[in-house]
């Protein structure tokens, strides 16, 4: 019998992992958790509940930018958007919680609702005692990332959990951080609450995965159609409370240009750090930084750990968490078998769901940037969104698109920032991971759709494969 212990197991990652050796006959698991309710970053204060508010601010958004419609646009019900959304959200954990509680229900198994922290290195104290496994698996999820900026710890900051729970958004707000977390929030407070926003941006332009060219895009939709302030290659400095109980926040610009932003509220999207520090890992072998997980989701200093989830640092996505929690499942079962252990790799495959979600941003696989850095011999073709007469006529004309082929003709890789460009990074993923040949995919409409724009990309593609 091989026991596992798998600490942070209503999370999405320990989920994976309790689902995938429950049915295993020679596994024995003990499950701990201390959540309260329980259920996981993405279902709590994540993607679920944000993708909740962020559709009544898209409803909101797009009534107030058609023009084909009269009177003053609705608002937002925050107090019943929120309503919804914690009715909706606890009852998704509640799934999450059941679905462990059942396992627990096991003859081999039980759950421990507790802190753990390791006391030697597989020994962890949880539920007023000392439970030893075979193997550990930590995955104790993400905490926001609070910068370390001079005056940050006098002046109060709201992060996107914060957001996610208001039913009243202030005049103004400075926020610091555009990355995944930010490009779906900005637009929230500038849509739903008509908030004053300045966003600092530290590069030239936002979403470090893309091509240059949608992040010119992004920037230029969110100062034009979302009326938002973006200062780039800009830094923080320092930040101080103001007399009236706001923020002042100075920065230092590229351009020399310094800046003093003032604002109501500050809000941090900043980006998370790996939670451990609950976890006692003095007391084991285990050193957490750069390099501490393999790509087998072994902890570099003890092969009976394994790490998955955000807590690892790798890449914070839900389902990358899943399949890592899969990856490590199977890894534990080898490894007690004296068998080789499977390296977890994944097609690149993030969704932001950026503008509100009406604009959002995709990618699959290779960037055209990304392929010419592995030095692959490839061809890129590019496509307007408001090339295509669709996306005019649901009134969505903004964002671009684009599909990177290898010269054998094989897709490597597509990119959208356009309407509906988040479902169609699904069937673009099965294009990828099969390796099909852009010559061979269908290139036909049977009435007027969005994927319009995948069938010019295939189009184009084809044509300069066959060149």
């Amino acid at each position: 019998m091989v026991h596992v212990v798998i600490v942070g197991a209503y999370g999405s990652a320990g989920a994976a992992v309790a689902n995938s050796l429950a049915e295993e006959p020679d596994v024995q698991l003990t499950l701990i958790d201390d959540g309260e309710p329980g259920g996981g970053l993405c279902i709590l204060r994540g993607c679920m509940p944000s993708k909740e508010v962020l559709s009544a601010g898209a409803h909101r958004f797009q009534a107030r930018h058609d023009d084909r419609l009269r009177g003053d646009p609705p608002e937002v019900d925050l107090e019943r958007a929120i309503e919804r959304k914690d009715d909706h959200t606890l009852g998704w954990a509640r799934h999450r919680r059941e679905s462990i509680h059942d396992i627990a229900e096991r003859p081999d198994a039980e759950f421990v609702h507790d802190t753990a922290r390791f006391v030697d290195d597989h020994t962890v104290v949880a539920g007023g005692r000392e439970i030893t496994g075979d193997y550990v698996v930590i995955a104790t999820g993400s905490a926001v990332d609070v910068p370390d900026l001079p005056g940050i710890e006098d002046v109060p900051h709201r992060t996107s959990a914060d957001l996610l729970d208001a039913t009243e958004l202030p005049d103004s707000a400075v926020v610091m951080g555009l990355g995944y977390v930010g490009l779906e929030m900005v637009p929230y407070l500038s849509e739903v609450g008509g908030t004053d926003v300045t966003v600092v941006e530290h590069d030239e332009r936002p979403i470090d995965e893309a091509d240059p060219a949608f992040g010119d895009t992004i920037l230029d939709c969110y100062r034009e159609t979302f009326d938002v302030t973006i200062p780039t290659e800009s830094y923080e400095k320092r930040v101080e409370p103001t007399d009236d109980g706001g923020v002042r926040l100075f920065l230092e610009r590229a351009d020399g240009d310094d800046e003093i932003v003032e604002a109501d509220e500050l809000y941090l999207f900043t980006g998370r750090r790996p939670c451990v520090g609950r976890l006692g890992l003095k007391n084991s072998p285990l050193e957490p930084g750069p390099g501490w997980v393999l790509d087998t989701m072994q902890a570099r200093d003890d092969d009976r750990v394994f790490v998955v989830g955000d807590v690892n640092g790798k890449e914070p996505i839900l389902h990358v968490a899943k399949e890592q929690g899969f990856a490590a499942a199977e890894n534990i079962l080898a490894h007690s078998r004296g068998e080789p252990l499977t390296p977890y790799e994944n097609v690149h495959h993030h969704v932001i769901f950026s503008g509100l979600g009406v604009y959002p941003y995709a990618r699959v696989g290779h960037s055209a940037e990304s392929a010419e850095a592995a030095d692959i011999d490839h061809v890129a073709v590019t496509r307007e969104a408001s090339d295509d007469g669709v996306f005019k006529t649901k009134d969505v004309p903004e964002g671009r698109a684009s599909l990177v082929v290898g010269t054998d003709g094989t897709v490597l890789g597509y990119q959208g920032l356009h309407y509906h460009a988040d479902v169609m990074a699904k069937t673009l993923q099965v294009v990828v991971e099969l390796g099909l040949d852009v010559r061979a995919l269908p290139d036909r409409a049977f009435h007027p759709t969005t994927p319009e724009i995948l069938d010019g990309l295939f189009r184009a593609a084809a044509e300069q494969v066959d060149e």
